[in-house]
Parts: C-alpha cells; structure tokens; sequence
C-alpha cells in the first residue's frame, strides 16, 4: 500500500525516479541519485529471490477477471483460529513496508523500492527505535520501560477501559487525536490487527513488570526486549508457521539449518534484505484467509462483527464512527480468536458457535475484499464501489506485474536448480483448482496464458488447495525461508541462539499464542473477554 504523508517517497518510472514531498510532485531525478538517497535514509533493501519475471506478465484485462473471481467468495473454513489471520499481518507489518509510491507505468525493481521496515523479526514494528530515541520516546510511558496503552470510551452500556485502546491522541485536530501512537501506523489499519497489537504491547509490560530484581534498572528495558523478541520468534516458529505451512519444509529448513533458496551464504548477523517474492506473493497468503464476518464479543455476535465494522472501527481503515478512541462496546473478546483449549484452559473456551475460524487458504477470497476502503491503500473517497483498484485481489496481481515478478513455474525451476524437491502444478490443476477461483469466464486466450505464466500469488494459492489449506511446493519455501533468513538477522534471533528456551510458557520447549496472551493478560478471562 501507498505511503502517504509528509515525509519524502519515491514514484518510480521509466529509468527516473519522482521525488513526492506531502503529495507534491517535484522534478525527476536520476534512479541512481534517488537509490542513494533512498539508501541514506534506509538501510533496508528489497531483493529477488528467484528470476526476474520479464516477459512473462498477463494483460491487466486477464487480471481484472483474475481478480474479480478470486473475490468473488466461497472457499470454505479452516481449522485454523480465525485469530492467526491478523497475527499474521501484524508479522507482516513487522518485516516489510513498502514505501514506494506506484503510478500506472511504473517498472519497478527492488534497487528502487524503499523498504521502511527491518526485513528481520525483531518486532520494531512494535518498539520503534526505542525508548531512548527522540522520535519513539512518545510510544514509552515516562518511566522508559512501559509501551503506551490507550482508553475506549463508553458505548452501549460498557463502561470506559483503560489499557483496552491503542493510545491515541497527541493531534491537535480531531482528525490527528484519532491517530494511533504507535511506530507502525497500518497496525490501526483494522480492528482485529489493532487489538493484536495492543496484545503485543501488554506482552511487553508485562514482561517488564515480571523481570526479576536482580536485573540493573538501566538493563531493564533491553532485557525485557529480549525476551519478548525471543518469544515472539519461538510462538512463530513452533505455533504459527506450522499451522499455515507443511511441517515438512518447517522442520528441514529450521531443525537442518537447510536454507537452499534465500540469501543462503549471507552472514548470520549481516541485515537480511526482503524478497519481493515473499512480500508480493507469499505472504499474501493472509488475503484468503479472512472472514466475511466475525462473533466479535457479547454485543456483536452472531456474524455482527462484518469486516467492514472492523474497518470502521479503527483510524486506519475507517475513523472510529466518529469517537476520538475505541468504543468499549468493540473490545476484542480473544477467546472467540484463539482456541484455549490447546492450553488445557477449558474456561476460556467459547462454544464452537461462537468461535472463529480462519476462511481456507486457497484462490478464493471474500466479496468484501473486492470492495476495500479506498483509505485503506491512499485512494480516493469518490472510487466507485465496484472499481477494480478497491479489489485486493486486482491490487495484489497487479504489484506483482509491476515489480516484474517471476511466475509460479519459474519459481518452480528456478528451485529445482536450487537442490529443492518441489512437483510442479499441472495446467489441469491451475485451470480446475480445488475449490477455489473458478477461471471459466476466462477466455481461452486468457486462459491460456494464465496456465503458461501463472501469477506467483496465484500459483502458491493453488497449490495449498492441494495440501488441505496449507502453503506447500514452492509457497512453503518462500515464506518458511524468509522467516528463518529474518530471526537469524534479528539482533536478538533463536537460530543464533540455539540454548534459548521460553520462560513463559508452561514448560520449557512450549510458547504458543495462546500463552502469550495468557501471560501478558495475567490468565483473567475478565481482561480476555472484559465484556463477558
């Protein structure tokens, strides 16, 4: 999505590169002048991973219908808790940010896209620079230790919440009171992302509040860092990789230190760089993933609880309906998100009518995505509501189209030279699926084209329809190896680190979402689910 706002950002086009301050539009400068500028003020850097995909990419008349029968619904739901689809975009926004500003004849290639977020899993996403930092001292508590919390405010019949909001409100207009404080403003994009991370927040202070007295003062906030990081890696590694991804490539890639596709000579502690093939494509997989409609909590139950509330409820996606903070009455009840009963706390589990799954990952996704908030990805508010550049589906294909991006069948070649054992999908089985998008209204020269030079996105979706809802083939690859390439660059990484073992689990070799949000909610359902 578009970055918007007062800092500099870069457009790319045919070998120039427009330098845009605050939505100005300024001389073109040379590529090569603007990649030194973007370099000095980022030293992140989008890479490929596999070939460049020239040559290759279909019509945007074949990705217009692409995109309108991806979200065009069905699919089906998952085993998988429907909370895991946000966590994921949370990790999502903790990797990679895309700071580069697209116009319709770009050509865009990684030396020239500026990545404003650490390729790594080290959770700045959540602490910014930190506490000692002129620009991120406003997300700290006074003390330096503690993130900021917010407040809701009372709506029907719920009573103010300190500690239920993220904290908001260092604007001067009503407009900027609404903005989140926090380092990484898509996380208010939704709801669900904002309670998440608000979740990550009281992970932190609870961690600082528990860290024992022999550590010094001024060690504390470093620390506590730490261990969250380290945690954090573990519940991903262990909980959430193996419920989106076949265990097999998980267990080679990390149990073997068996990288063979990714930045697989690179110093451990050198900054991993973000494959566009993982970004654009791979970990798109969360698109399918998301519901139409969510049992919130108590109030908003039985389907209530509509994406588009969940947009609206938050700044990024909509304006809080019009309140300067959240309405009690939208607090998450995490027990509807996140199944419990994996923890053995069979208190805090809802009945199976209430509770959320994730929609199957596959090629199909939910109507309302066909129709995004144009603020969500910087568009206009008079985008008529079937305009294709509100269908995330369209936007994901047509990224990838820009940035060049190689195919599903190159991505299989290409790793197979690699030394990786991947089957390559049949033209019958991109073509027919397995219920997912439906490619009938196709013609057959689109058709055509489509199974030659499969999107990536696409094909990696595919093939999950052919391993029960699971990334497996060449999508496993790319995203299992990019999460390891990203702990082991983490300043603070478990590959790197191969004694850590989780202390806040319940034992040593266990640390899964669900105890996060045990630990950083003390356990108290009343705090879990404060609306009962």
């Amino acid at each position: 999505m578009a970055h918007h706002g007062s800092e500099s950002y870069y457009v790319v086009g045919e070998g120039l590169l427009t330098v845009s301050i605050g939505g100005r539009d300024e001389e073109p400068v040379p590529a090569t002048t603007a990649r030194a500028a973007a370099a000095a003020t980022s030293p992140f850097l989008f890479s490929r991973m596999g070939p460049k995909g020239t040559g290759v990419q279909l019509g945007e008349a074949n990705l217009k219908k692409i995109g309108r029968e991806m979200a065009a619904g069905g699919g089906g739901a998952a085993g998988i808790p429907a909370g895991f689809t946000y966590l994921g975009q949370f990790v999502d926004h903790d990797l990679s940010f895309d700071k580069t500003q697209v116009t319709d004849q770009s050509n865009l290639s990684p030396a020239t896209m500026l990545q404003g977020r650490s390729p790594a899993l080290d959770l700045d996403s959540l602490y910014g620079a930190g506490p000692g930092d002129p620009k991120s001292a406003k997300f700290y508590e006074s003390d330096g230790l503690h993130l900021k919390m917010g407040k809701t405010v009372a709506a029907d019949g719920a009573p103010a919440k300190d500690g239920f909001d993220l904290p908001r409100g260092l604007g001067n207009t009503q407009a900027k009171k609404r903005e989140a404080v926090i380092p990484e403003p898509r996380n208010d994009e939704n709801l669900a992302v904002a309670q998440t991370h608000l979740a990550f927040i009281r992970f932190h202070n609870r961690v600082v509040d528990t860290l024992p007295a022999s550590v010094p003062d001024a060690q504390k906030f470093a620390k506590a860092r730490e261990l969250v990081t380290k945690h954090y890696q573990w519940m991903l590694r262990t909980d959430y990789l193996p419920r989106i991804c076949a265990q097999g490539v998980v267990s080679s890639v990390f149990n073997q230190n068996k990288r063979k596709v990714f930045e697989v000579d690179a110093p451990p502690t050198q900054v991993p760089t973000m494959p566009l093939e993982f970004s654009v494509a791979g970990f798109r997989l969360g698109h399918s993933m998301i519901r139409q409609a969510y049992n919130w909590n108590k109030i908003f139950d039985n389907g209530s609880g509509t994406l588009e509330y969940l947009f609206i409820f938050s700044n990024g996606g909509g304006d809080l309906a019009f309140e300067p903070r959240l309405q009690s009455s939208w607090i998450a009840d995490f027990r509807r998100l996140y199944d419990f009963g994996e923890a053995g706390k069979q208190n805090l589990v809802v009945p199976p009518g209430k509770f959320n799954r994730a929609m199957r990952i596959n090629t199909a996704l939910v109507d309302p995505l066909k129709h995004l908030p144009p603020k969500t990805f910087g568009g206009s508010d008079g985008m008529g509501f079937d305009n294709p550049l509100r269908n995330l589906a369209f936007r994901n294909l047509r990224r990838a189209n820009l940035v060049r991006l190689a195919t599903g069948q190159q991505m299989v070649t290409f790793m197979k030279q690699k030394g990786v054992n991947v089957n390559k999908l049949t033209k019958a089985q991109i073509r027919d699926g397995q219920n997912g998008a439906d490619l009938s209204l196709l013609t057959g020269a689109q058709r055509d084209a489509m199974l030659k030079n499969t999107p990536l996105w696409f094909y990696i979706l595919r093939e999950a329809e052919f391993n029960g809802g699971k990334l497996k083939g060449v999508g496993a690859r790319i995203v299992v190896e990019t999460f390891h390439r990203a702990m082991e660059g983490s300043a603070h990484s478990i590959v790197r680190d191969p004694a850590f073992k989780p202390t806040f689990g319940p034992d040593n070799s266990t640390f899964r979402m669900v105890d996060l949000l045990l630990f950083a909610f003390k356990g108290q359902k009343n705090l879990l689910a404060p609306l009962g």
